[in-house]
């Protein structure tokens, strides 16, 4: 190399710093005009058309596959192809975000005449509130920042950085508030591990057989108890004479009845499980199974057949193990 010398630890923990920092501003930056960027995406009814030109192009493409990907239609366009036949992406019920660091690039500029055209509302991410972008937007979103982490001020680095964490920023407001569930996220990424992950049902992970103690209400607490320690399990399924499911008994229902009945060990199980428990089917996603765990904070499920009847039992360490918390 025929450069001067290079402290590279110390250059890389620079550019680290100087782009924290920015972020760190921009935190401290938003303001209502934020608020009425996600009013008009929010409004939307339909695509986000997401531009912009170089690296402002790449973090464009970046936003536009976020917000996708979270429940916001979205579409990147490459400004100079839009003069060329592809504005007719942009249709009047679609809202366009336009991303530029000096908004004054010259491809961003010649698009703003036709975008009013089309009556779609404009927002803007760029690092000059008062550019030609920022005075056509109906929200501005302040990108700007101190300085890039070049050294010589000139290599887009801290700036893309800003503008992207706003587009980060945009996107998740956005999907809370479509109400936008993980089961929404496993429906949209199909493919890869994750996809795989999200997409797996109850019946992949439920315990069965010999891990999936199941009694009768006529057992005592005391057989249950056996059949839960055989099964290294934290509850056991109660059915009744027709095998359907009745009722659970779990470790925290031991420990409940312990402090009120001493003899709890020879009573019927039938008389002292949770009646009524919640079930889900062996068919059902997995992620569906978890958020109803979450919101009634409760560790174990019974899984049941179309009869009723407890063909396994989910516990959140099974969800936990398969990466689906």
């Amino acid at each position: 190399m025929n450069g001067k010398p290079v402290n590279i630890p110390e250059l890389a923990r620079e550019v680290i710093e100087i782009e924290a920092e920015a972020l760190s501003v921009l935190g401290r930056r938003l303001d209502k005009e934020f608020e009425r960027a996600v009013e008009i995406c929010s409004a939307c009814r339909g695509r986000i058309v997401v531009t912009g030109m170089g690296k402002a192009g790449l973090v464009a493409r970046k936003i536009s596959a976020t917000l996708a990907s979270v429940g916001s239609p979205s579409i990147w366009l490459h400004p100079a192809e839009a003069l060329h036949g592809d504005l007719g992406i942009i249709g009047e019920a679609d809202v366009v975000l336009a991303v530029s660091n000096s908004g004054e690039s010259d491809e961003i500029k010649a698009l703003l005449p036709y975008i009013d055209a089309l009556s779609a509302p404009l927002v803007a991410i760029t690092g000059n509130p008062k550019s030609t972008l920022a005075k056509a937007a109906k929200a501005v979103l302040d990108a700007s920042v101190a300085r890039e982490a070049c050294p010589d001020n000139l290599v887009p680095t801290a700036s893309t950085t800003a503008a992207m964490a706003l587009g980060d920023a945009l996107a998740v407001c956005l999907k809370e508030l479509r109400g936008f569930k993980a089961s929404d996220f496993a429906r949209l990424h199909p493919g890869g591990t994750l996809g795989k992950r999200l997409l797996a049902k109850v019946g992949d992970l439920m315990r069965k057989g010999a891990a999936n103690p199941v009694v009768g209400e006529e057992a005592t607490v005391k057989e249950v108890l056996f059949r839960i320690t055989a099964a290294r399990a934290g509850a056991a399924s109660v059915t009744g004479a027709d095998g359907v499911l009745t009722g659970i008994f779990t470790d925290g229902d031991l420990r409940r009845w312990l402090e009120r009945d001493p003899g709890i060990m020879e009573r019927r199980v039938g008389e002292v499980m949770t009646g009524n428990p919640l079930k889900v089917r062996e068919d059902q996603k997995a992620l569906e199974a978890m958020e109803m765990i979450r919101d009634r904070k409760i560790d174990e499920v019974p899984v049941v057949d179309s009869r009723g009847a407890p063909v396994g039992m989910l516990d959140v360490q099974d969800l936990l193990s398969a990466g689906i918390i």
